[in-house]
């Protein structure tokens, strides 16, 4: 299983009434690391031929993070089966305590047709 990580580090913007992290917020990081992961692994031709859409997304939150605090992103592919695949994502502080995880199964969708296309090995192989 092959891994793809980023950092971040908590602003202003990310944080809601009670001064932590918004869940909202961890949603939009969830799909940001899995764009970056995609756009990272795939040519030019497969991000022009195809593109992901979620179908369903499970988080569950473990702890809060803060201003200022440094984000580790970690996400992977845990499954593949005709046009979906299951990504997880885990997000830990500084300190490498899991804030949250989450659990999303994306539909991968021809660009041309707007369907959805079975995943190639081609694409299994990048990740």
């Amino acid at each position: 299983m092959a891994t793809f990580e980023t950092k971040l580090i908590v602003n202003k913007n990310d944080l809601d009434e009670l001064n932590h992290v918004n869940n909202i917020r961890y949603v939009e990081w969830v799909q940001d690391i899995a764009k970056a992961h995609w756009l990272e692994k795939a040519s030019s031709k497969i991000i022009n031929d195809y593109h992901w859409v979620m179908l369903s997304h499970y988080i569950e939150y473990k702890s809060s993070a803060f201003l200022n605090d440094v984000i580790k992103l970690k996400t992977y592919i845990i499954n593949y089966k005709g046009a979906t695949s299951t990504r997880i994502v885990e997000i830990y502080n500084g300190a490498d305590k899991l804030l949250a995880k989450s659990e999303t199964t994306w539909c991968l969708i021809n660009s041309q047709t707007n369907r959805p296309a079975r995943i190639t090995p081609e694409i299994i192989d990048l990740f």
